[in-house]
């Protein structure tokens, strides 16, 4: 039997599956219908458990896990299906048009002359920010209501995510309403009356460090961490130590420090993502990012699953990332972008589902790049 043959009868087989899937999906449609006739949940363990053993005891030992797998998923993509037809309310979430023009009052960490200015700067041009030494200072400004927006660092392109916002994200019940990206291009700095070659020691908030560390090695300089690259530039400045900083071109010209090298990062096309954040859900005309977090439970293929949710959805993930939660036993917090907006039905309905089977999850946000 030549090749030609064997994919006819692939072909042939693959017609039927997809006859016996419309026909499990239009059965699937009337459990549905019962259930919500009878008051019963969507989601049946039980039912489950006895489909996947019958499966398991009527298929070769060889095949056994493979025929799990396929039948888990065809049982997600009904309840998704079910869910998102009879049970997700699509009632839009309650939020406020996003104003950035207009003196605003803004929470941004370092000073003049940072990155974070310059993302400040750029999402709302016409505010005069507010200037904390911590990120952590920054969301207890938003969430307090001293202010309306804040501003902060979140991945970069070189050395990763930026691990406190995360952390602050998930203590914090603020929300993402916008992003910009900033090209990063480091430089090194002393103080105008430090010889360059007395620094042993270069300061500077720990992602600039680890995006310079090919330089810092070269060099041999031992690191010490700040707040953030501003700080780091202030600190210098103050001292009588022969130290540097790591820092923008703008920031140390702010305080007068004399720049010995530039574009010191080991990535030169390098950019720093800002989010900007408030307590209430404010909303772009057309936001098409939408960022969430959540947890899943400890078993066999949880994430796959939960991804099998977006797919059906027709929904394109972006971004994935996972933190590890604090003081539990290596238990961790995803936090994952797609494309969407909360204007989109099929988009609520998949958050209520999402609200409803986990133990844990969270909307952070809808919003674009600026």
């Amino acid at each position: 039997m030549g090749l030609g043959e064997l994919r006819g009868q692939i072909n042939d087989i693959d017609a039927q599956i997809l006859s016996l899937f419309e026909k499990r999906m239009e059965v699937c449609y009337k459990v549905a219908e019962y259930k919500m006739d009878n008051g019963l949940e969507v989601f049946q363990s039980d039912r489950e458990n006895e489909v996947i053993s019958r499966v398991r005891s009527n298929v070769s030992a060889e095949l056994a896990d493979s025929a799990q797998v396929l039948f888990t998923n065809l049982m997600d993509i009904s309840k998704c299906r079910q869910f998102q037809r009879f049970f997700a309310s699509a009632d839009q979430l309650p939020y406020e048009r996003l104003e950035l023009s207009g003196n605003r009052t803004a929470a941004v960490p370092g000073t003049v002359g940072s990155y974070s200015h310059a993302a400040a700067k750029k999402l709302l041009p016409e505010t005069e920010p507010v200037f904390f030494d911590s990120f952590g200072e920054v969301f207890a400004a938003v969430e307090s209501g001293s202010a309306e927006f804040g501003i902060v660092p979140i991945a970069n392109s070189t050395a990763g995510t930026v691990s406190q916002t995360y952390e602050l994200m998930r203590r914090h019940d603020l929300k993402i309403c916008a992003c910009t990206k900033i090209a990063v291009e480091h430089c090194l700095a002393i103080r105008q009356d430090t010889d360059i070659k007395d620094v042993k020691r270069v300061y500077s908030h720990e992602q600039a460090l680890m995006q310079c560390a090919g330089y810092l090695s070269a060099h041999g300089y031992s690191t010490r961490t700040a707040e953030n690259t501003a700080l780091a530039a202030a600190f210098v400045s103050r001292s009588s130590d022969p130290i540097a900083a790591i820092c923008s071109t703008d920031c140390a010209e702010h305080f007068g420090l004399k720049i010995v090298d530039k574009n010191i990062e080991d990535a030169h096309n390098n950019f720093t993502k800002f989010i900007l954040v408030s307590k209430k859900l404010k909303l772009a005309e057309d936001a098409d990012i939408i960022s969430v977090s959540l947890t899943v439970p400890h078993q066999a293929s949880a994430l796959y699953r939960l991804l099998t949710k977006f797919s059906v959805s027709g929904l394109n993930l972006t971004m994935i990332e996972s933190r590890p939660i604090a003081n539990t036993d290596f238990d961790v917090l995803f936090y994952l972008d797609f494309e969407g907006s909360i204007k989109s039905p099929d988009v609520i309905k998949l958050i209520r589902e999402l609200e409803s089977e986990l133990s844990y999850f969270r909307f952070l946000g809808n919003y674009k790049e600026f």
